[in-house]
């Protein structure tokens, strides 16, 4: 069973307005761009992870703050779910196009920064 993708669709010629507190894209940003929201977009951007993969993957995040973040990502349009009906149940994410789309530049910033830091060319 699949879960997710509540993307809305916009009239061709609407603008948002990101400095309107109302405006969703603004929303969907502050999400990407959380504190956990970026790794959990780098995390899958080859492959979908079950949950505790998740977990493991990115160090220093809570069950907690992992499924608040996964659950916001989902609901953004950015990830699917899909709960496999086992016992215990398991549930494994990925990147929906859209999330494809946002995850792609944020990794190759990360990719860009990490290269740099690994030449010693900080400055």
């Amino acid at each position: 069973m699949t879960e997710g993708v509540q993307e809305g669709r916009v009239e061709p010629g609407l603008r948002y307005e990101v400095f309107h507190t109302d405006c969703l894209a603004r929303d969907v940003v502050d999400h990407v761009t959380s504190r956990w929201g970026v790794w959990v977009l780098i995390s899958l951007r080859n492959n979908s992870l079950r949950f505790y993969e998740l977990r493991e993957s990115i160090q220093g995040i809570s069950e907690k703050m992992l499924a608040q973040t996964l659950r916001t990502l989902v609901q953004d349009g950015l990830l699917w779910r899909e709960v496999e009906p086992t016992t215990p149940p398991q549930v494994t994410y990925g990147l929906t196009e859209f999330g494809r789309d946002v995850g792609e530049p944020l990794s190759e910033l990360f990719d860009r920064i990490t290269r740099r830091l690994s030449a010693g060319d900080a400055g």
